[in-house]
């Protein structure tokens, strides 16, 4: 028998980072927590918030499913019923509450709930707040709580076999599972990566995922409260105060609004309280505000507003963080289609940053540093938006409230992708109070830039168009085709746009990604890039999927580029936290089982074999795997921000990873930088030098997102691999804010002259009276044909208190310079960079623990291509 449950008062929660309730706080069932296989089997401890699997992993019951191939070997836990059970005390006091709740912030996601063996209620949808008023079931002192969690998988396939037919599905791992070819995860309201995807695993989870609290009030409390912005210029802001009262009595009250941050905020009003729900609206006015900016261009200025509610034996106080700007996605017609922009107060802005997907397998694993280590990595490198996934789940609060900390706009997709889903009544109805749920929970949040129904699912389907989209539609007959597309109708041309409208309406809605047009009705254009006429955002898989070089990246390029990648591995340090010695080949099973792109490993060795040479050994393959991913990423980001204002948005897919593994992320799922991380945080500086050669000819665009013109110098320099300055060129030019400016261009013969174009580089600087604004490298050969020398590097180390300061020299060039080490964690501010000949360069390296110059000089492992070549 477990002891009864321990409850903890907290001031902060899903409903809202920065709520603290007087008359209806919230307290976590923080328990003793116990769990079984439902119905049978010993109790075991749990951990709640959590999941089944991480719960039979603490307890010993199952090994790691993220080492080598165990994720094979705990796909029975997804076909098993599951109990967890908890006690809490209710003092008299309590129990005295006009009413007393019991909220659950995430339940996966097929739920049974009793207290005292009595029904509460039934969930069936990982994505929203389920609450029960147990003040008619709830008794003095001890009272138990059970919550049974049905089989995800056996639920599925009951609806399928409902159904009659499956719909499509391209990333549901079902053979994984055992499952054959039948595909589930459509019917099912949870995270659909969940099923598998192609860069992470099949693991099908049953828990509770998010926190259970204690909510018990009399007489009125605040529900919600949301700040309305009704105008916003230099001179005032005028808002309006939306108070959600949830009320027990007929009283009358006073409600108060203040700001911290503001002392002439002062509004209040008087009002008269009825039983149930209410809504009342205060207007108030901030003179001169400050506005709240992205990442490069300005202070992400947050006011905090406190609403209280006072009364005859009546207090509740909510407070909520908001950030004044305005912001609309522009679709202004042109020569070459239509614009698609951010326009964030007045400015359009340039979006650069990555897709975002959950930090791991188990969401509830992933801690405040996670979500702190990623959000940081992005505005490190130079981001202004992450695109939220729309096969992940809807992040935490805290994940949100450091964007909004962080000035990072965040594309937030509702959670569906790649399937076509069912369209029954209560399919729908779930839907849309799973849609509800989370956009009040969100809007508050200033770095919500738009809402997007769905991730490729309209490119994919493509109704009216025969023979169009991934050969899905061919699959069915006429009738299932229409039972198919009136549900996608329904659901994102219908459904979730009504959400928006009600409930969010000054944010954009756009019903998938990537679309070329919507008239906001059930009129759509698709996204395609052989259109001559370019509108909306696309996805580009030509690199990758459809084997193209990295070259097509300058010239496939739509309005806004929301996904294209290319995958890398971890680094060795990584892979030897998931396999073992004898695993190390790219094509061995476990790593194999680690990369889920059906084309994977192969592809990568495949693109590798076009610019360099393949190395052997597996260390140095690894390696290199990272650099021509960064090399890749890099070109299609220089080509989509040189196209400025063409195209205004560049979102490389992804910047994280949910499980070790190959992948396309740009930071492995132990924090660690890939090479394609320092390459995004270059080519997403503030200022950039963009080489484009094309036809013999070699142009040069100067790319700024600062606001104002900038005077600077432009200086070229022709070099050979030992440091010979063989040609300059320098030219003064006016460096146009936040727009691309052909700087320079001249034929390639010319600029190479006699010399051997295998031999030497071009160093581009831009400069200012301050110093250099921006550089950049460019070669005339691919690298395998580069007559690198060999050489090492010399290294010297200072060690400071908090990180060591490195110097590197070489008389030669080095190409692609990684530093790692092998036990010492840390980051490195700069690696994988190209070490000019004669010109010392200067890195700090941040450990996690302090360490010696000698500790790190013994860990330090040093490697470039010049050793590839050897």
């Amino acid at each position: 028998m477990s002891d009864p449950g321990r409850i903890r008062p907290e001031q902060t929660g899903p409903t809202g980072p920065h709520t603290a309730h007087a008359a209806g706080a919230e307290d976590t069932l923080a328990g003793p927590w116990t769990f079984r296989e439902a119905g049978t089997g010993e109790w075991l401890a749990a951990t709640v918030p959590g999941s089944v699997h991480t719960d039979l992993l603490a307890n010993g019951r199952i090994e790691d499913p993220f080492y080598r191939m165990n994720e094979r070997r705990v796909q029975w836990v997804d076909k098993t019923d599951w109990e967890y059970r908890t006690t809490l005390e209710l003092a008299p006091e309590t129990l005295a509450q006009s009413r007393i709740e019991l909220v659950f912030y995430g339940l996966d996601t097929y739920a049974e709930v009793c207290l005292n063996d009595v029904p509460l209620l039934r969930a069936d949808n990982m994505f929203r707040t389920w609450t029960a008023d147990i003040k008619a079931r709830a008794r003095a002192g001890r009272n138990d709580l059970r919550i049974v969690l049905r089989s995800p998988v056996r639920e599925g396939l009951r609806r399928l076999e409902a159904l009659g037919y499956n719909p499509p599905a391209v990333v549901d791992w079902s053979e994984i599972g055992g499952l054959g070819d039948r595909k589930i995860s459509m019917f099912t309201r949870k995270a659909p990566y969940h099923y598998g995807w192609d860069w992470g695993p099949r693991l099908v989870t049953s828990g509770i995922w998010r926190a259970v609290r204690l909510r018990a009030w009399s007489g009125a409390r605040i529900a919600d409260l949301h700040i309305e912005q009704r105008d916003l210029s230099q001179s005032e802001a005028r808002l309006t105060a939306v108070f959600d009262i949830a009320s027990t009595v007929t009283a009358r009250a006073i409600l108060d609004l203040r700001s911290p941050d503001d002392p002439a905020v002062a509004a209040r009003g008087e009002i008269l309280l009825a039983p149930g729900q209410e809504q009342v609206r205060i207007e108030f006015t901030i003179r001169a505000p400050r506005r709240w900016w992205t990442n490069g261009l300005g202070e992400p200025f947050l006011y905090r507003f406190q609403g209280r509610l006072e009364g005859a034996q009546l207090s509740d106080c909510r407070e909520v963080r908001v950030g004044l700007r305005t912001l609309r996605i522009v679709q202004k017609p042109d020569a070459q289609g239509a614009s698609f922009y951010v326009e964030l107060n007045g400015l359009p802005v340039f979006m650069k940053g990555a897709n975002y997907i959950p930090g791991d397998s188990f969401p509830a694993r992933v801690s405040r540093a996670v979500y702190e280590r990623v959000v940081r990595s992005a505005v490190a490198a130079n981001m202004n938006m992450l695109r939220v996934w729309g096969g992940g789940i809807y992040e935490e609060d805290l994940f949100y409230d450091l964007c909004d900390e962080n000035g990072l706009l965040v594309w937030q997709d509702f959670m569906f992708a790649c399937v076509m889903y069912p369209g029954d009544a209560a399919f729908l109805d779930n839907v849309r109070a799973e849609a509800i749920d989370n956009v009040r929970r969100l809007r508050h949040h200033p770095c919500i830039a738009l809402w997007a129904g769905n991730n490729e699912i309209d490119v994919a389907w493509q109704h009216e168009v025969p023979s169009a989209g991934w050969g899905w539609k061919e699959r069915y007959t006429p009738a299932q085709r229409e039972q198919l597309w009136e549900a996608y109708q329904a659901l994102f041309h219908r459904i979730l746009p009504q959400v928006i409208a009600e409930y969010d309406p000054q944010r954009f809605y756009w019903p998938s990604s990537p679309l070329a047009a919507w008239d906001g009705g059930e009129r759509i254009a698709h996204a395609d890039l052989r259109a001559p006429r370019q509108s909306g955002d696309i996805h580009y898989w030509g690199v990758w999927w459809g084997g193209r070089p990295f070259a097509s990246y300058r010239s496939e390029i739509g309005r806004f580029m929301s996904e294209y990648g290319f995958q890398s591995f971890p680094s060795l340090r990584s892979i030897r936290a998931f396999c073992t010695p004898e695993d190390h080949d790219i094509f061995s099973a476990v790593l194999q089982a680690h990369q889920r792109s059906r084309i994977g490993n192969g592809a990568i060795r495949a693109y590798m074999a076009d610019e360099y040479p393949v190395p052997r050994r597996f260390d140095q393959f690894i390696y290199l795997s990272q650099v021509l991913q960064a090399q890749g990423v890099r070109t299609a980001i220089e080509a989509h921000r040189a196209r400025r204002p063409y195209c205004m948005g560049s979102l490389f897919w992804q910047i994280n990873d949910c499980w070790p593994a190959a992948s396309w992320s740009s930071i492995d799922y132990y924090g660690r930088w890939k090479a394609l991380h320092y390459f995004a945080r270059d080519a997403f500086a503030s200022v950039l030098l963009s080489f484009w050669p094309e036809g013999g000819e070699l142009r040069i665009w100067a790319v700024s997102d600062r606001r104002v013109d900038t005077p600077a110098c432009l200086t070229l320099r022709l070099i050979d691999f030992r440091g010979t300055v063989l040609a300059m060129h320098t030219r003064a030019l006016r460096l146009t804010g936040n727009a691309s400016t052909l700087a320079f261009s001249a034929s390639i013969a010319d600029l190479l002259g006699d010399s051997p174009a295998h031999e030497v580089l071009l160093h581009a600087r831009l400069s200012t009276d301050d110093g250099t604004i921006a550089q950049n490298l460019h070669y005339f050969r691919p690298v395998k044909e580069l007559a690198l020398p060999p050489g090492s590097p010399e290294v010297r180390i200072d060690a400071r208190p908090a990180h060591c300061d490195l110097t590197l020299s070489s008389p030669v060039l080095v190409k692609n310079l990684c530093l790692e080490t092998t036990d010492i964690d840390g980051l490195f501010s700069d690696n994988y960079f190209d070490l000019l000949p004669g010109e010392p360069k200067q890195v700090r390296f941040t450990p996690v623990h302090p360490c010696s110059a000698e500790a790190l000089e013994s860990d330090l492992k040093l490697m470039h291509l010049a050793q590839l070549l050897t």
